[in-house]
């Protein structure tokens, strides 16, 4: 049901439900809940991780023929949080269509990559179903409101050149380019990058927050700026250790 698979630093989750176009139900939901919380267990393990899906679809959204109660709410919504709070970059590869809770789960990520097979969706008003209102300010944030009006209110698709020119896409590739993305930012400054992503994700901590202060000077006092510091000297690649 779901894959992992680490390479180095870098962890690889792949939705592996393909004779459902790996639809998320309940058991999905928390295995992936599952894995980005121990992947978010700050021992240096895990620098960077890829979410995928098998086959030729990222994610046809909720699986409809299963159970869609609380408890499947309660696993999706705190998956989809664990997404945005693991303090190391999560990258969506979009290896093909990402409907409903696809684009959900792509959106949650921190940066997206996407192959032409790619095709973003939210198609509510079609099932009489809504999406939560973070997912809705997220998808705002990441595309601007006229293409999440267009997403929500006229039920339209975007393909990959959309995708790329709203910004919802970085780049174009496939989950091995992903993936060798996810090793160059697994070799980057993880207390720089962990605090990026807090401010990314918490637009509602205002500019003088204790907790974005205080992880905005931790990363002045690290170890990781000396070495920096140290590398920048000695006309070297930095070898950071996120502390």
């Amino acid at each position: 049901m779901l894959q992992r698979a680490l390479e180095d630093d870098v962890l690889v989750l792949t939705l592996n439900r393909p004779d459902k176009r790996n639809a998320l139900n309940l058991e999905l939901c928390r295995a992936l809940w599952d894995a980005l919380d121990t992947a978010g267990t700050g021992d240096g393990s895990v620098r960077a991780v890829v979410i995928t899906g098998a086959g030729s679809t990222f994610c046809a959204g909720a699986d409809l023929d299963g159970v869609y109660g609380d408890d499947f709410l309660e696993a999706h919504y705190g998956m989809l949080g664990a997404i945005t709070t693991v303090p190391v970059p999560v990258i969506a590869a979009v290896n093909g269509p990402a409907i409903g809770g696809g684009t959900q789960l792509a959106a949650a990520c921190d940066l997206r990559m996407a192959t032409a097979a790619a095709r973003f969706a939210v198609p509510t008003a079609r099932n009489g179903l809504a999406v939560d209102p973070w997912t809705i300010r997220r998808l705002v944030h990441l595309v601007g409101g006229g293409h999440t009006r267009g997403l929500l209110l006229a039920a339209e698709t975007m393909d990959l050149a959309a995708a790329l020119t709203s910004g919802l896409v970085q780049r174009e590739g496939d989950v091995t380019d992903a993936i060798a993305l996810a090793h160059d930012l697994a070799g980057l400054a993880p207390l720089s990058l962990a605090y990026a992503k807090h401010v990314l994700n918490s637009p509602q901590l205002a500019d003088d927050d204790p907790s974005l202060r205080a992880k905005f000077l931790a990363c002045f006092a690290s170890e990781d700026a000396a070495e920096a510091d140290a590398a920048r000297r000695e006309r070297r690649r930095p070898v950071f250790r996120g502390r």
